[in-house]
């Protein structure tokens, strides 16, 4: 009697646990494909570098998204074969994203893309400071000169100044503000490489430094896209004569700390390297980052006869053949 009353016992008792089991597996299935619950339109989960899985669950349970006990969450990472290789970095939690699919973008690294922005036309000194302020970049030039940054990207031998490509560079939280550098470093030289095999066969460039130089020029020069080739056209036909290029942002960049922000006759008639209305030719190096149209602009400059350009004040440009008509723009639009 004892026997067949343990018997079942033991089989209710196997029963229970069938049920329960069956409830259970039914239940952590429901879960893994049930949109997690977000009290915002999105949440960010940051995860930094070294955090055991066990401590990512619970900053997903502090951060109520999911009340699901903790084993559903190792059962599931054991399931998908992801339990070690889940990745740090910051993850955005969009509302309908189910633990499942939270865990496969942990497991393949899809992190958050940040953007930092280079501007045409900044000097490297301003991309630098841009660099400085970017908060969620790991600061690493702090006290480097720029020699010594330039020795980092394996190009010591290079100025800076006009070398990094103006776009908009993505990163993930904590990478290096020298990895922006280094790949609009390289974007750069790719532009370039890929302007100088394109350009015009006549044109008086020696070099691809030469083409960077005066790219750098006409994007400080020019107000409106569109007039871009015009003022290489510009700068093209005063090389081939021979001509002075006579540019005032170069007198500026020669200028340094020195300039006061209003350009005076004094200014542009005190010599440095780069003082294009004492001396000839291009300056030793680039004044700006110059944009990819520069480059473009440069190796493809508009055909004409104009030797002279003036701003009119609203972005546009007014060209001259002649130095007479260039005379009465200058006092039509630049002088009271």
């Amino acid at each position: 009697m004892l026997r067949k009353l343990l018997k079942t016992i033991f089989t209710l008792g196997l029963i229970a646990v069938l049920i329960g089991g069956g409830w259970l597996w039914r239940d952590y299935r429901a879960w893994s494909a049930a949109p997690l619950r977000l009290a915002q339109h999105e949440l960010v989960l940051n995860v930094v570098l070294g955090t055991s899985f066990n401590q990512i669950v619970s900053q997903l349970r502090r951060a109520h998204v999911s009340n699901a006990p903790r084993p559903y969450w190792r059962v599931l990472a054991h399931e998908m074969k992801v339990l070690d290789g889940l990745r740090a970095g910051e993850y955005a939690l969009t509302p309908g994203m189910t633990p499942r699919r939270l865990l496969d973008r942990m497991a393949k690294g899809l992190v958050i893309q940040h953007q930092f922005t280079i501007i045409a036309g900044w000097r490297f000194a301003d991309l630098r400071q841009a660099l400085a302020k970017a908060p969620l970049l790991k600061p690493t030039l702090a006290g480097l000169s720029d020699q010594q940054i330039m020795e980092r990207l394996g190009h010591s031998e290079l100025n800076p100044e006009g070398r990094f490509l103006p776009e908009t560079y993505s990163f993930i939280r904590g990478q290096r503000d020298i990895d922006v550098l280094k790949h609009s470093f390289r974007a750069m030289q790719s532009a370039l490489a890929a302007a100088w095999q394109e350009r015009a066969g006549d044109l008086p460039l020696a070099s691809t430094d030469a083409l960077l130089t005066l790219a750098s020029i006409v994007e400080k020069e020019t107000g409106r896209a569109v007039d871009r080739d015009k003022v290489a056209g510009v700068f093209i036909r005063r090389l081939r004569m021979g001509m002075k290029l006579q540019t005032d942002p170069t007198v500026i960049y020669g200028l340094g700390s020195a300039f006061n922000g209003n350009l005076t006759r004094r200014h542009l008639e005190t010599d440095t390297p780069y003082n294009t209305y004492t001396r000839a030719g291009l300056p030793p190096a680039p004044i700006a980052l110059p944009s990819r149209e520069a480059l473009l602009a440069v190796v493809h400059p508009a055909a004409g006869d104009a030797l002279y350009f003036v701003a009119k004040g609203d972005g546009s440009t007014e060209f001259s053949a002649r130095l007479e008509d260039h005379n009465r723009a200058v006092q039509r639009y630049q002088l009271p």
